[in-house]
């Protein structure tokens, strides 16, 4: 059976290239041998993405990040110094996004017009070997946004979604592991994404953030990589009530592939996934559940944050590389889900979502 076309909502390729120092044009196993011996990262040599293997596993589509965290005196969170630190950060991911699509490894996706032309490409029946790799520009966590008003410089460079915060407390909202509403500036920089027609991505926003965005935002959200806290019990994850918030207001969710996110009881550095019996199976199970909530498949999607600081140690023991999400329409099938459903997980919902949103 043909491959099916798969989008993925959340992939941190520049963070990959700039900070990690990995050269993504290259096979896989060279990306990995190169690192032989370092320890500077736990992830170290178990690189799961490179731009060959999402060709080799018909992902063309992907909602591509930026990501750099301002810290302040006292926050053991690595990060910058300053937001202009950050912000200059991000202007360095976004060169070398710009870097790529110079040499035909990706193509920047910024209207309806675009994204029909990059999917004909796609579906021409040619081999993938020569196809660039089409993404969305997203922000994770507003902090290198300088001020409210550098949102506009973003867009015009191509920013398209932002998600306000990451881990821990953030300049305009506060994320994972901490609590409290946006502030001020939050407030007024979700008005600015609204007014340029932007996405929010509420991923890592706290509960109190998660809702409060809600009443303030009224243009297009996603959630783009999340799993259901009824089987991870974390707030990293979603309520079944932030599920029916977002299924109420036509998101779509990426179902990730950290480890920890699948299964409960998860150990940094001490698990493995064959020991927690972690495989595509048990993400299967995360999409069960928000189809129960749902009664239809229309707001699953695949963000898989594969290489989101970590690699093979910590994600599905049947992923050795990110072209084996292709493994997930099987089990889709022996569970009982239709060709249509099916290739609505695999992209077409996000591509539907995209069409109505750019």
């Amino acid at each position: 059976m043909t491959d099916i076309f798969i989008a993925d909502m959340h992939l941190d390729l520049s963070m990959n290239a700039m900070e990690w120092n990995r050269d993504l044009r290259k096979p896989i196993d060279e990306i990995n041998a190169r690192e032989a011996g370092m320890t500077d990262k736990p992830d170290r040599g178990h690189a799961t993405v490179s731009l060959g293997e999402l060709r080799k596993g018909n992902i063309g589509l992907v909602v591509a990040t930026q990501i750099a965290r301002y810290v302040a005196p006292g926050n053991p969170l690595p990060g910058w110094n300053s937001p202009e630190q950050a912000w200059a950060q991000t202007r360095g991911q976004r060169a070398w996004y710009k870097v790529m699509e110079l040499a035909g490894e990706m193509v920047l996706i910024l209207t309806k017009e675009d994204l029909e032309k990059h999917l004909a490409l796609w579906a021409d029946g040619q081999p993938n070997d020569n196809k660039p790799i089409g993404f969305i520009l997203s922000l994770e966590g507003a902090d290198a946004l300088i001020t409210v008003e550098h949102l506009e410089k973003a867009f015009l460079y191509g920013l398209l979604a932002v998600g306000p915060a990451h881990y821990g407390p953030g300049r305009y909202a506060n994320g994972t592991d901490s609590s409290g509403r946006l502030n001020d500036e939050g407030v007024e920089l979700l008005k600015g994404m609204e007014r340029l027609g932007m996405i929010l991505d509420v991923t890592h926003l706290n509960d109190d953030a998660f809702w409060h965005a809600l009443e303030v935002f009224n243009g297009n959200v996603w959630a783009s990589h999340h799993n259901c806290r009824s089987l991870v019990n974390h707030n990293r994850q979603l309520s079944d009530d932030m599920i029916r918030a977002l299924i109420e207001r036509k998101a779509v969710i990426g179902m990730a592939l950290d480890a920890w996110m699948m299964v409960p009881g998860w150990v940094r550095g001490q698990s493995t996934p064959r020991t927690m019996n972690c495989n595509l199976e048990v993400l299967a199970n995360h999409i069960d559940h928000i189809c129960q909530i749902a009664g239809n498949v229309n707001n699953i999607a695949i963000g898989s944050d594969l290489d989101g600081a970590y690699g093979t140690e910590q994600c599905p023991y049947d992923v050795k590389t990110i072209a084996d999400l292709q493994k997930l329409p099987d089990i889709l099938r022996n569970r009982g889900y239709s060709e249509n459903d099916i290739r609505a997980i695999a992209s077409g919902n996000l591509v539907d979502f995209l069409m109505k949103a750019l």
